[in-house]
């Protein structure tokens, strides 16, 4: 269906499941956390999301897509390193919020280039990754992981506890 090799369809109902997960999560909960059985859910299914990536070679040997997924792998890493203690200090919390809300964006990129570069059958959105129109797409993409950033990391101040004065406690 719609090109698809079995890896490409195990590898799209995964990143499917990621995608549901990592936004009901934040609708839920405001963010992506690990500590939640949804961001648990989210966490894993990107991981497997990008595994089962590096065996799609559609567009040749390794790519873009390969490299975002090594990018996402890490920014996963970081994000997990800042959700498990205080290895960022007070902005930990922060960190884990923006790293995994990125990977959701990034989860974004190859779903808009592989779905509108397919869909409608016959009249595709997009004529592939350097389609101007898919690239200001991402770009309005990229605008609202921003003000979403902002948003939660603003929740997130209004959530902690003010400083002692000295600037100890939070």
């Amino acid at each position: 269906m719609f090109g698809l090799t079995p890896l490409g369809t195990i590898h799209t109902a995964i990143s499917l499941v990621a995608l549901v997960a990592g936004f009901a999560s934040l609708i839920r909960f405001g963010e992506i956390a690990a500590r939640h059985p949804l961001g648990r859910t989210y966490v894993w299914a990107t991981v497997l999301t990008c595994l089962t990536g590096f065996g799609i070679f559609q567009r040749g040997g390794f790519g873009a897509p390969h490299a975002l997924g090594i990018l996402t792998l890490a920014v996963l890493a970081i994000a997990a390193l800042a959700g498990r203690g205080k290895l960022f200090g007070r902005a930990s919390r922060a960190i884990e919020m923006i790293a995994y809300s990125t990977t959701l964006f990034f989860h974004m990129i190859p779903g808009l280039t592989e779905t509108f570069t397919r869909v409608p059958v016959g009249a595709p959105w997009f004529t592939g990754p350097e389609d101007p129109s898919l690239q200001k797409a991402v770009g309005v993409l990229f605008v609202v992981l921003v003000i979403g950033c902002v948003l939660q990391v603003r929740g997130l101040a209004k959530r902690s506890p003010a400083p002692l004065p000295g600037g100890v406690g939070g």
